[in-house]
């Protein structure tokens, strides 16, 4: 596996790929431009070209993630145009930085009817892939059900990819946290899950692991991480899932808090020393 975490832009696309390698890590995540903008971002497309060609001549891979502010089950229509907009542009950085994917969450939808949150979700997905030609792919990441329930099942990412009009263009982004305080992974039902996803055909479509611990309880539908072992999860139910054979060639991204006194460094170490020994 390509255990990596989170990493800022602030030094350029080159320069986060280059604090990846710097902190042991073997892959990275990204945000293509502001978390918290829609903006269409102008980018420094030379900067993007040394970001990928650094990442293929260290062998680490890297995973962009949207902006916060993006939900595919938008309702309004000058939102959902702006919307369309911002991911492509999402895309179109990433694809040039070589990352394999950009990480997008699962629709939330408040309204009377679920179905209309996945119809807007849907159609949202066809309309940002309908001209996309890259080899990029879009990862749907599960919910925390914090909220809103949708997107906290497997069968539910599974259904809606194939009900778009282009499931070859999407992949999909476990995170742990999210399972756990979802209800999906309790700790201890790991083996049951690999058996349902591989029936449903996830894991195959599965293409990196956003690997956080829980500040909250399970199925407390908060989404809060913590350290790796250092959260409701726990330090063996992190062993048993850090073994699994479905995850063992994905990268495995920390989103965790990264403190003066345990760095995304310190955990890298602390999982390969601890974790996968």
């Amino acid at each position: 596996m390509k255990l990596g975490s989170h990493v800022s832009i602030r030094n350029g696309y080159i320069g986060a790929a280059q604090h990846a390698v710097k902190i042991g890590a073997q892959s990275f995540q990204y945000f293509p431009k502001n978390p918290r903008s829609l903006t269409v971002k102008a980018f420094d497309t030379k900067d993007a070209a040394r970001c990928a060609v650094f990442c293929r001549e260290n062998g680490i891979e890297s995973i962009a993630h949207a902006p916060y502010p993006v939900n595919l089950s938008e309702e309004e229509p000058d939102l959902r145009e702006v919307l369309k907009a911002s991911l492509a542009n999402d895309m179109e950085i990433a694809e040039a930085c070589g990352s394999i994917g950009l990480v997008v969450h699962f629709g939330k939808y408040k309204g009377a009817d679920a179905l209309e949150g996945y119809k807007l979700m849907i159609d949202m997905l066809n309309s940002v892939l309908r001209d996309w030609k890259g080899q990029l792919l879009l990862l749907i990441e599960n919910n925390a059900g914090q909220g809103v329930r949708m997107g906290t099942t497997l069968e539910e990412l599974v259904q809606v990819r194939k009900l778009t009009d282009y499931p070859e263009k999407i992949g999909y982004c476990l995170d742990t946290c999210h399972a756990y305080a979802s209800g999906l992974w309790s700790g201890s039902n790991w083996d049951e899950i690999v058996s349902q996803g591989e029936a449903l055909d996830y894991f195959s479509h599965l293409k990196a692991v956003h690997l956080n611990d829980s500040a909250y309880g399970y199925a407390s539908f908060r989404d809060r991480h913590a350290n790796v072992g250092r959260g409701h999860i726990g330090r063996e139910a992190m062993i048993e899932f850090l073994r699994s054979h479905v995850i063992q060639e994905l990268p495995l991204i920390l989103e965790t808090p990264n403190m003066d006194n345990y760095t995304h460094q310190d955990e890298i170490q602390f999982i390969r020393q601890e974790l996968l020994h």
